[in-house]
Parts: C-alpha cells; structure tokens; sequence
C-alpha cells in the first residue's frame, strides 16, 4: 500500500476521499483517506504553534494500529501513575508493529500534563527521520472513532495479504490478486510489492474488463513462445 510518498522523477495524482478535524487542548489533528496509483492509505497530521508532524498508514498498518489503541482505552481512566519530574513520560503501555515492510510503535505515555498517545513511524530509508503524533487523552476516543470508521467505509479491497491471497512471486518482487467489490461495482486488484523495501504499487481492474486482459496477456505469452 501507498506510503503517501512519490518517488523522484515521478508526479502522482492523489485523491482525497474523506477528510476529519479536530482540536484538542492547543493542537489540531487532521485525519485524511487519500487514494493515488499505489493504492489508499490513510494520513495523520498533528499542527500545534510552531510545528507540523504526520503520519501514513497503509489500510493493513491502520487496521493494526486501530486495533492496539482499543486496548488502551480502558487503561485511560485507571488512577495516574504519580507524579513526573518535567518532559519526563512514563510508558504504560506500548505495542511494536511490523506492517508493508514498515514499522510502527503505538504507545500509551503519561507526563506531567497527563496522558497521551504517541504513534511513530519508522522510516523505510536510513536518511530519512522518524515520523510520530501524540493525541492527548482527551482526544484518542475520538480518532480511535474515525478510524474505524475509515476503514469500515474505506478499507474494503484493500485488506492485509493473507494466507489465501493467491500471490506470485519473482525474482525481487511478489504480485498479490485481490478480488473485491465496492460502489463502483466488482474488481481485481493486484499488488506488486519490492520484497527488499517494501515498496507497495497497485492497479485496480474491473471485472467487465477481465477477459480483456486475458486475451491480451494470452497473446504476449504466445508471442514470446515464438521467439
């Protein structure tokens, strides 16, 4: 699934499907469902006075993350853990997840102003920097809420591979076959994934068009046996 990045030398159309803001305490949280050629994926913006940070999460990483932080919520009303000496956090409880080649740590925290959630992304490429937000607690019911809601209405299609996900792979590459169905009406999708980065790309196929790409591809494979 899509990172949200585009590759140098490349310029991609990003679709916005859903857009949710909210502010909590002095922050504001913006929770995006974008779609562009490498498939849906879902962005985290956290802007507080002088400072911006996001996150993006493939339709499987979000799932993982949506389910760790409903473990938490319950440990959101239990008595603090004391008091902490300033910038000083306490972790009560935390979760690392290996999702699409990435991963990601999810982290219930407490400080001096209370507690909070802080999700980070580790970056993919050595130069690059890690990536996180931190929801108050005031405000972690609430995009615990919309995300789920994101992916009940979004996620469909674009599920995590599972071990009944017909896949090929080749030389440094997998392509996994996903048939689904959403408003627009029934298709395949196939994923084509870099096993040695991850990188996720993916073409949506209608199903009228299927017998389409048959023919065709039946007639490049007869081709190349001639040769």
């Amino acid at each position: 699934m899509s990172d949200g990045s585009v590759e140098r030398g490349t310029k991609r159309a990003e679709d916005s499907l859903a857009t949710h803001q909210l502010t909590v305490q002095y922050k504001r949280y913006y929770i995006d469902v974008n779609e562009n050629t490498r498939g849906r994926y879902i962005k985290i913006a956290e802007l507080g006075a002088n400072y911006k940070s996001r996150i993006i999460l493939s339709i499987p990483a979000a799932k993982a993350v949506v389910s760790e932080v409903a473990k938490m919520l319950p440990l959101l009303d239990e008595p603090s853990t004391g008091e902490h000496a300033p910038k000083e956090s306490v972790t009560i409880k935390s979760e690392t997840l290996n999702v699409d080649g990435r991963k990601f740590y999810v982290d219930l925290k407490e400080n001096d102003r209370g507690r909070f959630l802080r999700i980070a992304q580790m970056p993919t490429n050595p130069r690059q920097t890690r990536q996180q937000i931190a929801v108050p607690a005031d405000g972690i019911a609430e995009v615990h809420k919309v995300l789920s809601e994101y992916l009940t209405k979004f996620g469909e299609g674009h599920e995590q591979e599972n071990t009944n996900t017909p896949k090929i792979t080749a030389e440094n590459k997998s392509f996994l076959f996903h048939a689904g169905k959403n408003d627009r009406g029934e298709f395949l999708r196939i994923s084509e994934i870099k096993l040695n980065s991850g990188y996720r790309n993916a073409i949506t196929i209608p199903m009228s068009a299927l017998a389409d790409f048959r023919k065709e591809l039946d007639n490049i494979i007869a081709t190349q046996g001639k040769q």
